[in-house]
């Protein structure tokens, strides 16, 4: 079994929009486009690991302009065919490493946050913060953990000594992966964004939690 996040979603990079296809999740989707339409309006958005783009192009429908990052090639190439707007500009990036001599007014993160080690958080909020400008907004979504037709939890295979989760998947070419997946307490989440936002709020619909910021001065 592969353990190797970037090469997962390369391989998913054609089949990667299907999770955005339930029809019960339909309702919660459109409840977060609208919180982050209304949060990004008129602003300059950072957006890292944007995938295939499907919250940059719904984001980008308010906001003055979006610059979304990926590590990948394959879903960044996915995301220019399919772009419909030309305040999108998209770039392969690692937000690990990325720097920026921009400042931006706001910063989006889909489906991220359970991507990255509990022992990283805090260094990644740090470095983040120098991207975004001081009252710049900010915002997260990610997975419920006992929600959807998976059952998150349910699919937890392995925990590391720093409680790392992670599930086993299987893309349609039939290779398995160990990929990392982390299901935080709102708790944790506020504690660690509180290290660089105030007016932090998180948003509970039944398939995925949001938690939305301001930058702190």
């Amino acid at each position: 079994m592969k353990q190797d996040l970037k090469s997962y979603y390369d391989e998913r990079a054609n089949e990667y929009d299907k999770v955005y296809l339930n029809p019960k999740e339909q309702e919660d989707l459109e409840q977060a486009t609208k919180i982050f339409q209304n949060l990004f309006l008129n602003k300059t958005v950072l957006e890292f690991a944007c995938g295939t783009g499907y919250w940059t192009e719904r984001i980008g429908k308010t906001a003055k302009s979006i610059y979304a990052t990926d590590i990948n090639k394959s879903v960044i190439k996915i995301a220019e065919e399919r772009r419909k707007l030309s305040n999108i500009t998209y770039e392969v990036a690692d937000m690990y490493d990325f720097e920026s001599e921009n400042k931006y007014e706001g910063f989006f993160g889909g489906f991220i946050w359970s991507h990255i080690k509990i022992q990283d958080l805090d260094e990644f909020m740090v470095n983040l913060k120098k991207m975004i400008k001081p009252k710049g907004k900010l915002a997260f979504i990610d997975s419920n953990p006992s929600k959807g037709t998976n059952h998150c939890l349910k699919r937890i295979v392995k925990t590391d000594d720093f409680g790392n989760t992670y599930q086993e998947r299987k893309v349609e070419n039939g290779n398995k992966y160990l990929v990392l997946k982390n299901f935080p307490n709102y708790g944790f989440i506020c504690e660690k964004l509180s290290k660089i936002a105030i007016k932090i709020e998180i948003v509970q619909t039944k398939y995925y939690w949001i938690a939305i910021g301001e930058i702190k001065n």
